[in-house]
């Protein structure tokens, strides 16, 4: 890479980190959705992606630091946690995050939104909301709205993830769940890894660690997802041509695969883990500022509320399907 090319692009992944850092330290002290934010202060200095300087850094933001991101959340879990949690947890999840998905293409048709749109909510709600958008987004195919459908399931994955944090604990205890199935209950839920945490550990230690466990189950299927998508988008990845089109498998997959086999053979040092995660969150935040950097608030109001409608319909479904395997199935107790 010429240094030129480097020049070009540090100026704008300067703005991207910069951004990350003051956000992360805002939800730090202050409390509340850190990629929500960095959401926000990207998309008021949207007039940088219009200005030649920064442009170069943005774009690389949003593409190759995304990846990195994305394949680094791998590190966070083994085929051993997996294996620990039984067969119906496990069959919980893998039905309730393709009928999910599947649900989200019909419901996007009935309210007369694209099936993309539909697609790329329901996996963001499935499986581990803003890191499954950024990673199902990154092998879809782009088209006018492609950029602006990714920072509205962002944004509306991430504010009901966040209620949901507040809302189901109180719905497991009125429900008088035992640990583990609040823990199995709350980990097939809430939509990012973050909020899981925080509401799992909020009833007890026991239902945290369930949880996490649960949810990263749901993180591990991200993997038949983007295949998945690549298979139906196959036809229009070719129509771009051969410099947009994404390989059979893209990197950060195989990266992503790469370090569940060696974090479940115990060969990262739990170092080496803890800073490849910390690594994995501030990549996707920078993502996000990017992300934000490059859509602007006009656009966004063009699409009204259906979008929305649309995620807290595909959030009810997963509620609704998960709780009542919880309590009819008997899992956990």
């Amino acid at each position: 890479m010429r240094l030129g090319s480097v020049r070009a692009i540090g100026r704008g992944l300067l703005v991207c980190v910069t951004i990350a850092l003051a956000t992360t330290f805002i939800a730090d002290h202050y409390g509340g959705p850190t990629l929500l934010y960095a959401l926000l202060f990207g998309m008021s200095l949207h007039f940088l992606s219009e200005e030649g300087r920064c442009r170069e850094g943005v774009e690389f933001a949003a593409s190759t630091v995304l990846r990195l991101g994305v394949a680094l959340l791998g590190a966070r879990m083994t085929l051993t946690q997996v294996g620990d949690l039984g067969f119906g947890p496990v069959l919980t999840v893998v039905g309730a995050v393709a009928l999910v998905i599947a649900m989200g293409s019909v419901l996007a048709r009935a309210l007369g939104l694209d099936r993309d749109l539909g697609l790329l909510t329901g996996g963001a709600v499935a499986i581990c909301g803003a890191s499954a958008a950024l990673a199902l987004s990154a092998v879809m195919p782009r088209h006018d709205t492609h950029e602006r459908n990714t920072i509205l399931t962002v944004v509306g994955v991430t504010t009901l993830s966040t209620m949901a944090m507040v809302t189901y604990p109180l719905i497991a205890g009125v429900l008088e769940l035992a640990n583990a199935q609040a823990g199995i209950f709350l980990g097939g839920t809430i939509h990012d890894v973050a909020q899981v945490v925080g509401a799992g550990y909020m009833i007890s230690e026991e239902t945290g660690d369930i949880s996490t466990l649960v949810k990263l189950v749901r993180v591990a299927m991200l993997v038949p997802a983007v295949m998945v998508f690549m298979w139906l988008f196959r036809a229009s990845r070719q129509e771009e041509g051969a410099a947009t089109k994404v390989p059979m498998l893209p990197s950060f997959l195989v990266g992503f695969v790469v370090l569940v086999l060696i974090n479940s053979l115990g060969l990262i040092p739990e170092a080496v883990n803890e800073g490849m995660s910390t690594l994995s969150r501030w990549c996707l935040v920078t993502a996000i500022a990017a992300l934000g950097i490059k859509t602007s608030f006009q656009k966004l109001a063009v699409v009204g509320w259906k979008p929305v409608i649309l995620m807290a319909l595909e959030t009810l479904v997963l509620l609704v399907v998960v709780l009542g395997v919880v309590l009819v199935a008997g899992l956990g107790t």
